[in-house]
């Protein structure tokens, strides 16, 4: 007897909920349960799922002594789903879009977001795993069929019918997961409704304005649309509740806090069409931990100390001296330090202008004392003037 078990957590429901919004069609009843079809192969087994366990076991050591607990799908079935897909890919021309010359085919998109991050503030990026939905009617997959009303497809059947040339405009890199199997859905419906999601991983493109860094907020955009349709040959519509996120715990925002997102439909007008894009705006504001502990306390105490040489006698010349260049020392370093965990940018950013301030605080401690060096010779000079005169 071998036995798995594995728990459905909160994040994974999430998902199924998700999707399970997505291929609700509006103009059919929900369908009757049917039987799962099991195909090749002698496997018996049971499946029970609860609320928030899945058990699943299998019995293969007695052959011929097997009690099966699972009610078997006539081969009727199979045959029947058989020669709806021959039927429906024996003329089928995946090259051509569904209704051409007729209207613009209509893909409703949603995204479900897995999670953001990290986000890089030198290479203007930040990476996000979606899982990419897609949802269009193509006539030529309708089909009459009474005990199955839905086609629930693996990715081989992806290759074989049109799907929309959809790309990320915004991406530097992109890569689809395919352990242990392409992660890839795709159902069709009798209707000739089809849905279909993707999983990926994206490294996108994101503008960052540091004038207020390490106080600054931005909105990174995930930007979409057609490769080669305009939109007078394909339209792309958000669903109702079309970007849903799983939960933030499992991100990696180690110096930002996400504040939401919007999404938003406009037009690129090009030499080759107008062009239907979609965006998507992910909110994040930086945290200030890391720089209050890395930055801004040591400048202050730096300040501070270099004030240590004002109760220093004025004729310990080596004390205050050492003091002062070391404090000046200290300072150069933090600085650049602190603009090592930023692009070379040409303008000025918050905590540059924080690191000047105390590095003038600093340097005039300094000047200070070489200012009060400089008039205490002088007084004492013109006393022994004074005094060789008498």
């Amino acid at each position: 007897m071998r036995k798995f078990r594995g728990r459905i957590d909160g994040t994974h429901l999430l998902y199924w909920h998700f999707i399970a919004g997505l291929h609700t069609p509006t103009d059919l009843q929900p369908p009757k349960p049917t039987p799962s079809v099991i195909t090749g192969g002698s496997a018996y087994g049971k499946m029970t799922v609860n609320s928030d366990l899945l058990e699943y076991s299998d019995d293969y050591e007695d052959h011929h002594d097997v009690t099966v607990n699972q009610m078997l799908v006539p081969r009727t079935h199979q045959a029947d789903a058989t020669h709806i897909l021959n039927n429906l890919l024996k003329e089928y021309d995946k090259t051509l879009r569904p209704d051409i010359g007729v209207k613009p085919t209509v893909i409703d998109v949603g995204i479900y977001v897995n999670s953001i991050g990290p986000v890089s503030s030198i290479d203007m990026e930040y990476q996000i795993d979606i899982i990419f939905a897609q949802t269009w009617v193509d006539t030529r997959l309708r089909y009459n069929s009474s005990s199955m009303r839905i086609l629930t497809l693996n990715s081989n059947m992806v290759g074989l019918i049109w799907l929309p040339d959809t790309i990320f405009r915004n991406s530097k890199n992109a890569d689809s997961h395919w352990i242990t199997t392409p992660n890839q859905l795709l159902r069709i419906w009798n209707n000739g409704k089809i849905l279909y999601t993707l999983r990926m991983t994206i490294n996108a493109e994101c503008q960052l304005q540091l004038h207020n860094f390490p106080m600054d907020e931005h909105s990174c955009p995930l930007v979409f649309s057609s490769y080669g349709y305009p939109r007078d040959e394909i339209v792309y519509k958000w669903r109702r509740n079309s970007v849903e996120t799983s939960d933030q715990k499992y991100w990696r925002l180690y110096q930002f806090d996400f504040m939401g997102l919007r999404n938003t439909t406009d037009i690129l007008k090009t030499t080759a069409g107008d062009y239907v894009v979609m965006t998507v705006y992910f909110d994040l504001s930086r945290r200030m931990g890391y720089f209050t502990i890395q930055t801004y306390i040591p400048c202050i105490l730096t300040v501070v100390l270099s004030w240590v040489s004002f109760w220093i006698k004025s004729d310990a010349t080596p004390a205050r001296t050492a003091l002062g260049i070391t404090t000046v020392l200290t300072m150069t370093t933090l600085s650049t330090v602190a603009r090592n965990s930023l692009p070379r940018v040409s303008y000025v950013t918050a905590m540059d202008l924080f690191v000047t301030v105390c590095f003038l605080f600093v340097f005039a401690a300094m000047i200070e004392y070489a200012m009060l060096n400089y008039y205490s010779y002088t007084k004492k000079k013109k006393k022994k003037k004074a005094k060789l005169v008498l």
